[in-house]
């Protein structure tokens, strides 16, 4: 008890603790804005786009995240790692030209493969947008490696106000599109490009008028083959690993709908994208500072500390709202989304366990990255991904959208359960300690969880469930700023502001 205090005490003195929660505090500022905003719009949204609508966007979706994400080679991790700007400088450029040679050979893959892809999908809606997905993959590439650029150089304010513009330009673009009469799939997929161009071009022109200088004296290619070679795990090991990953992390929508319909992936889409609500406020801000810190971190011994406060903060934030949506889903989804939208809430309240251990897991899941085990990444990702193909397909062959997410769920949570454990023995925080966080915090939701058990035995209203889950959050989240000095550091208030 006593070390941990002491560790956590460490991990909070005045230099680290405004680092590394004014970094976050910074991206959560920006994130926060950019979720509200999508908060609000989404209401609009799914009465102006069906289901059907955001199927084909989230198939879309589904088969761009599969290139965006490996179109660097893994690549832009690299640009973290170095401990000279002039090399990473370099791994910056490196990264810049695989997403244009990657991007350049989608195009005929995905010409040869058009055909097979709608007949497999069933959804003949999306031939007339696969052409945009090598632009797409492209500038996903090259807007993530200028972003872990930005984390290296600490340049967190940038990536926030970065967020803010793409959230704008998404929305505004999607509901000036609905609004108009052309609520279709393809207006989805254009809003996207939009922001995602929009983010890139203004965060490309900041990195250039700041570091312009640097990359033209130390940008060569014979230093970019020097990287290339250094870092050669990335594409050889974590790029497979990676790939895996991504196609695991969209067997839902492709599984769903060739079993299924775009209807079921367009349920599953929005049950997936409100349990993503708690990664995308702090979760995803606390990944990527995560990163920064991990690096320096395991040169200067201090990872234990700091991989089991940030878990402890991970833990702490996400636990209520998935508790909520596990026991109120379809209630919430029927009254701020419409009935039309109910079956997507019950598939979140079917997934949230899983989506809790991924929030928890996920900004854990770089330590490998930090600790070059890309190895273990590789068999993790190829064990995520068979256990995932196999529930969904059983699923399917049962008939039954529900029980395939049923077996999903029920695989994902002991698939990550899995990942976090081998983080936590890699950073050897010690066991006790976890098991004490989840007790202590499970206890803490528990009042607030008898409360929604017992309106639903009651039978209480839709409108009333939600208005009481929304009330209990409210007073969850106040009372844990109130209690917990971790939490007031990331939100810039109590001890903090006293430094």
């Amino acid at each position: 008890m006593t070390e941990l205090k002491q560790n956590r005490d460490d991990f909070l003195s005045p230099a680290k603790k405004t680092s590394f929660a004014n970094d976050v505090l910074t991206l959560v500022g920006g994130v926060t804005f950019a979720q509200i905003l999508t908060i609000l719009v989404t209401p609009i949204l799914t009465r102006l786009y069906g289901p059907d609508e955001f199927g084909v966007f989230t198939l879309f979706s589904s088969i761009t995240l599969i290139f965006s994400t490996i179109v660097c080679l893994r690549y832009e991790f690299s640009i973290m790692l170095p401990k000279s700007d002039e090399e990473a400088a370099n791994m910056l450029a490196l990264s810049f030209f695989t997403a244009c040679i990657v991007s350049f050979f989608s195009i005929p893959i995905l010409r040869f493969g058009k055909q097979p892809i709608l007949s497999i999908l069933r959804t003949p809606d999306l031939a007339e947008y696969l052409w945009l997905v090598p632009l797409f993959a492209l500038v996903s590439g090259m807007y993530l490696s200028l972003n872990y650029w930005n984390s290296r150089i600490k340049c967190f304010q940038r990536l926030s106000i970065n967020r803010v513009l793409n959230s704008i330009a998404i929305s505004g673009t999607q509901l000036g599109a609905g609004l108009a009469g052309y609520a279709t799939g393809g207006s989805l997929i254009g809003a996207s490009l939009v922001g995602q161009s929009i983010s890139t071009l203004v965060l490309a022109g900041q990195i250039w008028k700041d570091n312009g200088s640097l990359f033209v004296r130390s940008i060569s290619w014979k230093k970019m083959i020097k990287g290339f070679k250094r870092y050669r795990k990335f594409p050889f090991i974590d790029s497979w690993s990676t790939l895996l990953n991504v196609i695991s992390w969209q067997l839902p929508a492709f599984i769903l709908a060739i079993f299924f319909s775009p209807v079921v992936v367009g349920f599953y889409s929005l049950g997936v994208q409100v349990l993503q609500l708690p990664m995308s406020f702090i979760g995803s801000s606390i990944s990527q500072v995560f990163f920064q810190k991990a690096t320096e971190a395991k040169t200067e011994g201090t990872l234990s500390p700091l991989v089991e406060n940030v878990f402890r903060l991970l833990v702490t934030v996400g636990m209520f709202p998935i508790l909520t949506l596990t026991l109120a889903g379809s209630d919430i989804f029927s009254t701020i989304l419409g009935e039309n939208w109910a079956e997507a809430g019950v598939y979140a309240q079917i997934m949230s366990i899983w989506a809790f251990f991924w929030f928890v897991s996920s900004p854990l899941s770089t330590l490998y990255i930090v600790m070059e085990k890309q190895q273990f990444g590789l068999k993790y990702n190829l064990f995520n991904f068979s256990t995932r193909l196999l529930s969904l397909i059983t699923g399917g062959f049962l008939g039954d959208p529900r029980t395939a997410l049923i077996l999903f769920s029920i695989s994902g949570t002991f698939v990550y359960g899995y990942l976090c454990l081998n983080m936590i023995l890699y950073s050897k925080v010690k066991l006790p300690n976890v098991s004490k966080i989840i007790f202590s915090n499970l206890m803490l939701c528990a009042p607030a969880g008898l409360i929604l058990i017992t309106l639903k035995v009651a039978d209480a209203s839709e409108l009333f469930i939600t208005l009481m889950s929304i009330f209990l959050c409210i007073i969850y989240y106040l009372y844990i700023i109130k209690r917990d000095s971790q939490i007031q550091a990331v939100f810039n208030i109590g001890s903090i502001t006293k430094n």
